[in-house]
């Protein structure tokens, strides 16, 4: 057996992910979990489909274990993004491979930019170039490209950044696994322009865009996934918007005072009375967006402050992981993973919501925080739904596995 573990978001699951998937295959995974953000995603915003739906998309298109990444670390930056999940695929006991895309496909590189980044020499050179006013993830750049050129151009490129906080990660859990590197085919991440090559697989982006714009995306999706997200349509379950959300979220920022918002994640250097005062004045999300987004707190970043502050999401304490495995989706190799989970694992496996009165109170009071945030998710779909389906769905079990 050898499992290799992906981090993705599949909003919505598309060709590019199954070309990763069929990479990490042929590269000699016979076992494939995946750690995928729950209900909300790193851009600050609700999923394009709800969790449990993207899982059955994934395990119809390769995946045979799915594990819900939940929202405090879906809504993380990089760094904390990649510290939770990396720390879920390590507390499974089994995982021998991390596969991830990138715009390099260069695991080498990414390497030796993660080793960059921990180094004193980087270390003394970030503030100094933030203290000229650019963004943290500017001035690390920098100080990576005056020690290596080579591993510093990779931080401009964002799977390869994001990749490289998965190998930090790795070394910071002192993880035997492997990292991997599958090279990105298509359009650049989160582009919403054209691709280079009119055969190119879109990205997400650029594929929800088409969605929310009315137009058919079955071509561009993969078959399984192509079924899942229209049936998800035909149920007003899809597409889900932060836009339903908008008068919502106003209503909450505009009760919260500064103090408030100091609490919220990612929130600095007085940052929370700018956007106190925005959402004041501010009468849209765009506009919101717009009033505190400034060279120093690019637009990622407001979104992912705004939407926490909307969910009511604190700042987790410094190295925090998630307290347990939880089931979004599994075939029979996934069984075959969770058996050896439950024998070798770190952490319990939360097959159902009753399961959670058995864990701690950490993790009791991180899965009502995810039920709220569940909640509020069903009013952001087409046709709002009723609350309570933490309690109410089931992971989604698909027979045998696909070779």
């Amino acid at each position: 057996m050898q499992t290799a573990g992906i981090i993705a978001e599949y909003n919505p699951f598309h060709r590019g992910h199954e070309y990763h998937i069929a990479c990490t295959r042929q590269a000699g995974a016979t076992h494939i979990v995946v750690v995928m953000s729950g209900n909300y995603v790193q851009r600050g915003e609700p999923a394009l489909l709800e969790k449990h739906a993207r899982a059955e998309a994934a395990l119809a298109c390769g995946a045979d274990l799915v594990l819900d990444l939940p929202t405090p670390w879906a809504l993380a930056g990089a760094q904390g993004f990649a510290e939770g999940a990396v720390a879920l695929l390590q507390a499974l006991g089994c995982v021998d491979t991390l596969s991830f895309g990138s715009e390099s496909g260069d695991t080498e590189a990414i390497q030796s930019a993660a080793r960059a980044i921990e180094s004193k020499a980087v270390r003394d050179l970030i503030q100094p170039a933030m203290a000229r006013g650019i963004t943290f993830a500017a001035a690390r750049e920098q100080a990576v490209r005056a020690v290596d050129p080579r591993a510093g151009a990779l931080l401009r490129s964002p799977n390869d950044t994001l990749a490289v906080e998965y190998v930090r990660a790795l070394h910071q859990l002192q993880s035997s696994m492997e990292p991997f590197a599958v090279r990105r085919i298509g359009a650049p991440h989160d582009s919403c322009g054209a691709s280079d090559a009119s055969d190119a697989p879109l990205n997400a982006s650029q594929i929800r865009a088409r969605i929310l714009a009315g137009e058919d995306v079955s071509p561009l999706l993969p078959d399984a996934s192509a079924t899942v997200l229209q049936r998800e349509f035909a149920a007003g379950r899809a597409p889900v918007s932060i836009i339903n959300l908008g008068t919502a979220i106003l209503c909450r920022l505009r009760g919260m005072t500064p103090e408030e918002f100091a609490q919220v994640p990612d929130i600095s250097e007085g940052l929370e009375n700018r956007i106190a005062a925005a959402a004041k004045e501010a009468v849209c999300l765009e506009e919101l967006y717009g009033r505190v987004k400034t060279k120093r707190y690019p637009h990622a970043r407001i979104r992912r402050i705004v939407c926490c502050a909307f969910l009511g999401i604190g700042v987790r304490a410094r190295g925090e992981s998630p307290p347990c495995l939880r089931v979004l989706g599994l075939n029979g190799r996934g069984r075959e993973l969770l058996r050896i989970a439950k024998k070798r694992g770190s952490l319990p496996v939360v097959l159902r919501a009753a399961d959670i009165r058995g864990l701690d109170t950490r993790a009791r009071e991180l899965f009502a925080l995810e039920c709220r945030a569940t909640d509020i998710y069903g009013l952001a779909m087409p046709s709002p739904q009723p609350g309570g389906t933490e309690y109410t769905l089931s992971p989604v079990v698909l027979p045998g596995g696909r070779a």
